[in-house]
């Protein structure tokens, strides 16, 4: 009687055990066998053959297996290594272990523990030091841009002028932005505050991110106008404001914004303008407080040291 309780007992505990297998599989997407062999069993897909090893689009790349959110566009960076490469990971979603060869960290996915790739630090290639190393086949991505109406993906410009307050308040009137957001780029520290801005060596400077529909404006009007609305002469301060968090500098988000700032400060040079403004690839922008988004438009008050001149 003792051994017939006890085998029902176990088959319970094992059919248990086996729904809960079930229902924790459910929602994963089925993986081929090119897919299992770098997600399951920890393989390494061949450099420079992955689909987002040459990929810029903004959005949020996701695990292959359970669809967690694992890292933000604006984190990637060309490490020039063959894979995708990103600065960092969002917050909780990767977790890293010892790799068995003993020497790397492995990172692996927090949700469902699906290999992604390895960890790196000390390389130098961003102001963190880091890099997560990461198998295009252990991603999806997964685009969270607004499209407009005739389905031309907005696009992206990032100025720094001198006070951000001043810069958004012109730019965000030109038909065509979608929208602005003031923040800090171009240093080391990473999620920095106003008052280590200003106050701290930080290496950043105030700056503007721009969304905006090339149907109805260009980047090169938008740039066209960021000089106009500051002086590109002076170094490190614009008007009252003196740092080098005040500095002018476009951070292009691909190679044609650079050629079309480079024309315009060839034409300004041309014009007799001094220009000593900075041209940087973009990298990690990091949104300002609160209290410093539409600053001018909450106070009902009006630039002190942004006036427009035209000079194109």
């Amino acid at each position: 009687m003792n051994k017939i309780l006890i085998f029902f007992i176990l088959f319970a505990s094992s059919a248990n055990i086996s729904c809960q297998n079930k229902k924790t599989d459910m929602g994963y997407n089925k993986l081929n066998s090119e897919e299992k062999s770098v997600i399951i069993n920890k393989g390494t897909e061949r450099p420079f053959t992955g689909v987002y090893n040459d990929h810029d689009e903004i959005g949020i790349y996701k695990c292959k297996q359970c669809g967690a959110s694992l890292f933000k566009s604006d984190t990637k960076f060309d490490a020039g290594c063959g894979w995708p490469a990103f600065e960092d990971a969002i917050e909780g979603a990767v977790k890293q272990v010892p790799d068995k060869d003993g020497m790397r960290t492995e990172i692996i996915c927090a949700n469902c523990n699906g290999h992604l790739g390895h960890v790196f630090v000390g390389e130098g290639f961003t102001p963190t030091n880091t890099r997560h190393c990461v198998n295009s086949i252990s991603l999806d991505f997964e685009s969270d841009v607004p499209v407009s109406n005739n389905s031309m993906i907005y696009e992206t410009a990032i100025f720094a002028a001198g006070c951000f307050w001043g810069v958004e308040h012109h730019l965000k009137l030109v038909p065509g932005v979608i929208s602005t957001e003031v923040g800090y780029t171009g240093g080391q520290t990473s999620n920095p505050t106003y008052q280590e801005v200003c106050y701290t060596n930080t290496g950043h400077a105030e700056a503007i991110e721009v969304v905006f529909d090339p149907s109805k404006t260009s980047f090169e009007e938008l740039a066209k106008l960021f000089f106009e609305i500051h002086d590109p002469g002076q170094v490190d301060r614009q008007g009252p404001d003196v740092g080098s968090q005040y500095r002018s500098e476009v951070f292009y988000t691909n190679e044609k914004q650079k050629e079309i700032t480079e024309q315009l400060i060839e034409i300004l040079n041309q014009k007799g303008y001094k220009v000593v403004t900075r041209l940087t690839p973009a990298g990690k922008f990091y949104p300002a407080e609160e209290s410093h988004q539409d600053y001018y438009s909450k106070t009902g008050s009006n630039p002190y040291c942004h006036f427009y001149k035209k000079k194109f």
